[in-house]
C-alpha cells in the first residue's frame, strides 16, 4: 500500500499577484512561503517517510527541505510545473490583455490545448502518470498491510493533474475540479495498481497554517 502525501511549494516573491510560474523562472520561497513550509513540517513531524521527492525547481526543493529537515530530497523532472510557454511569468490580467482569444480556447480544453509555446495538460499527464506508476510499482509487496509513505512536493497545475490521473477524473476538468494552495496537505492512498484508482484521504488542507498538527488522516 502506498500513501502519497502531496503538497505544492510555498509562496514565492512572485505569488502575489498570482503569476504563471512554470519551468522557466526558477526562484526560491518568500518569507511567507518558508513559514508555511515550516508549518507543514510541524504537522508532519511524526510521519515517517520512506522517500521525499520533489520537482527540481528551487521553490519545490526548498519546501521539501524545510518540511522534512535532514531528509534526502530526490529530484524528479516528471514533477516539474507545466511549461507555460509565452505565458510564463504573466498574471491572468496580462495574459488576457495580450492573448485573450488563445486563453479563452485554452480554458475550454486545457487537457488537449497547449499553452502557446508550452505544454498541454495531457503532456503533463503523461509525466505524472509515469511517476505514479513507477512509485506504486516500487512499493508493491506481498504484505499489502505495509504502508509505504512518500512525500512529493510539486506545483499547482502538476498536482491537480496528478490528482486527476490518480482518481480517474478526465484531464479536461483538472482546473475546474481541484485546487492546490501553497504548502497544502493532500493525501492519496493506493492499494494496488494505478488503474484501480486512489482513495483521497485529505484534499488541499491548510489547517496547519492555522496551528493544527498531526497527520489527521489515519
Amino acid at each position: 500500500m502506498l500513501t502519497l502525501v502531496l503538497t505544492r511549494h510555498g509562496a514565492t516573491p512572485r505569488s502575489e499577484p498570482e503569476q504563471h510560474l512554470g519551468q522557466r523562472i526558477d526562484i526560491g520561497l518568500s518569507e511567507k512561503g518558508r513559514a508555511a513550509a515550516s508549518s507543514l513540517g510541524e504537522r508532519l513531524r511524526d510521519v515517517p517517510f520512506e522517500r521525499v521527492v520533489a520537482s527540481p525547481l528551487k521553490r519545490a526543493r526548498e519546501t521539501a527541505e524545510i518540511a522534512v529537515p535532514g531528509a534526502e530530497v530526490e529530484a524528479d523532472d516528471r514533477l516539474l510545473e507545466m511549461d507555460y510557454g509565452r505565458w510564463e511569468g504573466l498574471t491572468y490580467g496580462e495574459i488576457d490583455a495580450r492573448d485573450a482569444e488563445a486563453r479563452r480556447f485554452w480554458e475550454a480544453d486545457p487537457a488537449n490545448l497547449a499553452c502557446p509555446g508550452g505544454e498541454s495538460g495531457s503532456d503533463v499527464g503523461r509525466r505524472v502518470r509515469s511517476f505514479l506508476e513507477q512509485l506504486i510499482e516500487s512499493t508493491l509487496t506481498g504484505d499489502t498491510a505495509t504502508d509505504h509513505r512518500v512525500l512529493a512536493v510539486a506545483h499547482s497545475t502538476t498536482n491537480r493533474i496528478l490528482i486527476a490521473v490518480a482518481l480517474g477524473v478526465p484531464l479536461r476538468d483538472y482546473r475546474r475540479r481541484f485546487k492546490q494552495d501553497p504548502a497544502n496537505l493532500t493525501v492519496l492512498r493506493f492499494a494496488g495498481q494505478l488503474g484501480s484508482g486512489a482513495l483521497m484521504l485529505v484534499g488541499n488542507d491548510v489547517a496547519h497554517c492555522k496551528g493544527m498538527s498531526g497527520p489527521t488522516w489515519d
